[in-house]
């Protein structure tokens, strides 16, 4: 199983750790054993219990850095798999294990597709990159985004990224992701007056009192879109109010929100500020008694410039598949790696499988990903 190539090797001695998040479980070290005999000046960065690397080889621009995850999410209940998920197995072509598709096969062809490309180009030009973390399945404060703040800081810049997430639709190839939508929370706590609902008219029904917002937000166009991105969604993931009892009316109702939300280019979009001030003065024409917090996650776009292309040509030398540009799906890390890196794009295997049991990815499509790495890095720093 393991003599296939040195891409399969590699992926297997990753997924066999159990790097439930934050947990790296050695697969950095081994990834750092084989990138070090190469030249590569490697900065092990530890947060919190967070595990993260930086690993450069060169000095010069342009600089095109490798970035991704060695934590996976839990593997659910071990009775529903196929096979045990932290032992990989390749049954019917298919290689299962938890991170195989999310995202321990990218690292391993991050790897192998260097180790090939600096083989053949030993002298190259510009400098080769890769920033590694374990916090990006968890809640994501003690990696890249840490990482990033300490490039930043001695003004050390990305001219391109490339980030190892699934991101193919149907098969490998079809879907380059050059961008993500923005993410921009509410936790909205509205008074009313708890009360007997015998009688109503010494209550205020906070419930009742904010219906009338909420269905006004949701039938308000908050943009249209624009090139790159689909109209801003709004949406309500949690409402809570009430004491548990039939015959009270509760003192306050919880409701918990989210905008996915359009960047705003070329005056079409939205942008954070835009979002809020516009939710407040709903909330306000009710005039509504409420708390509201606010978290943000900011969104990112890359342009059709080289870096796209020059994945893009990879592509479809690699699978014979010509690639769309999407911004769809949720947050990845690409959100923090932009705010140092004008370019940033995710390409990776297929998504069908990420987070659910039974994890897999198909053996045939490993070279090819591999390849696709390597010929980018040909066409942007030979």
């Amino acid at each position: 199983m393991s003599n296939s190539s040195p891409t399969l090797d590699l992926a297997i001695d990753l997924l066999r750790r159990r790097s439930n998040t934050p947990e790296d479980a050695g697969c950095q070290e081994a990834m750092i054993a084989r990138l070090e005999p190469l030249g590569f000046k490697i900065e092990r960065m530890r947060f919190g219990d967070v595990d993260n690397f930086y690993a450069r080889r060169g000095t010069a621009s342009p600089l095109l850095v490798f970035a991704g995850h060695t934590d996976v999410v839990p593997t659910g209940p071990l009775d529903k798999w196929y096979t045990p998920p932290f032992e990989p197995t390749i049954v019917d072509g298919m290689l299962y294990a938890r991170g195989a598709a999310d995202m321990k096969t990218s690292l391993a062809a991050f790897v192998t597709s260097i180790e090939e490309f600096i083989a053949q180009n030993p002298n190259h030009t510009g400098s080769i990159g890769l920033l590694i973390t374990s916090d990006e399945e968890g809640i994501a404060v003690n990696g890249t985004v840490k990482v990033v703040e300490v490039l930043k800081n001695r003004g050390e810049f990305i001219d391109y990224c490339i980030i190892g997430e699934p991101t193919s639709n149907k098969v490998v190839g079809d879907m380059i992701k050059n961008g993500r939508r923005g993410s921009l929370s509410g936790k909205l706590t509205v008074k009313g007056l708890q009360g007997h609902i015998a009688y109503p008219h010494l209550v205020k029904n906070p419930i009742h009192m904010v219906a009338p917002a909420i269905k006004n937000m949701v039938e308000t166009v908050w943009d249209k879109g624009n090139e790159y991105f689909p109209p801003t969604s709004w949406q309500i993931s949690n409402m809570n109010g009430g004491t548990g009892a039939t015959n009270v009316v509760p003192g306050e109702v919880e409701i918990l929100f989210n905008f996915r939300f359009c960047p705003e280019l070329e005056g079409a979009g939205s942008t954070e500020a835009n979002l809020k001030q516009r939710v407040h003065a709903i909330l306000d024409g009710h005039e509504l008694d409420y708390d509201l917090e606010w978290e943000y996650s900011p969104p990112y776009i890359t342009p059709r410039l080289n870096l796209v292309e020059a994945i893009s040509e990879a592509i479809v030398e690699s699978y014979r598949i010509s690639p769309e540009l999407s911004t769809t799906g949720g947050t990845s890390d690409g959100r923090f790696i932009a705010d140092i890196c004008k370019q940033v794009i995710e390409f990776g295997p297929l998504n069908k499988t990420i987070h659910k049991l039974n994890e897999c990815v198909s053996v045939a499509d490993i070279e090819p990903l591999k390849q696709t790495y390597k010929l980018t890095l040909e066409k942007l720093i030979k």
